[in-house]
């Protein structure tokens, strides 16, 4: 065996950029690139370093895969784009919808929303800014302040709704006796808040 076949290539010849010394070439299949083009800029709203999938951007999904990547179900994924939190899909000859990576984000985006809290409303604020590279995050916060306020305000009702049903727990003797303070206080109707 001569050293040409032996290391790959004539002696003296250069190694090729970007594969270090010792390494062996991957037998990659030929294709288009998983990931972009260098010097390609990356589509506002996809953070850097996103592990979501490792589908290259220009390939698309059914409806299924795109619900199972995304974590939102295939019923949700339709919903959010009859209420315009996703813009209209290519669709297939046949008339399947079909969704590209960007689609798959944007419905994780709306997912983790959805787990924080916000209304639709609000997640399309957070969207239109997600998507603006000319934001200010003092925008962003705002919102989420807003909705922060908003939380605890419902959390201390439900602490004072609480708080009520306990005292009227403890006031009621709970054995064979037929009067009871909790349906005395539903009987009376809403309390005047004043």
């Amino acid at each position: 065996m001569t050293a040409t076949s032996r290391a790959g290539r004539a002696p003296g010849r250069p190694k090729p950029a970007g594969i270090p010394s010792g390494d062996r070439v991957s037998q990659a299949p030929e294709g288009p690139s998983v990931g972009r083009a260098p010097g390609r800029p990356k589509p506002a709203g996809i953070p850097s370093g996103d592990r979501v999938s490792q589908a290259p951007e220009w390939q698309t999904f059914n409806i299924g895969d795109a619900a199972q990547r995304s974590g939102v179900s295939a019923k949700m994924v339709r919903h959010y784009e009859s209420l315009g939190l996703l813009p209209p899909v290519a669709r297939s000859e046949a008339g399947y919808r079909r969704y590209s990576m960007r689609e798959v984000h944007t419905l994780r985006f709306i997912r983790r929303a959805r787990e924080l809290g916000f209304g639709i409303a609000e997640i399309r604020v957070l969207l239109s800014l997600w998507q603006d590279r000319g934001r200010a995050s003092r925008e962003v916060k705002q919102v989420a302040q807003r909705h922060a306020a908003d939380l605890q305000r419902r959390i201390d009702e439900m602490q004072a709704m609480q708080r009520t049903l306990e005292a009227l727990a403890r006031h009621c003797h709970g054995d064979e006796r037929a009067d009871c303070p909790i349906l005395d206080d539903l009987q009376a109707g809403p309390r005047d808040r004043r």
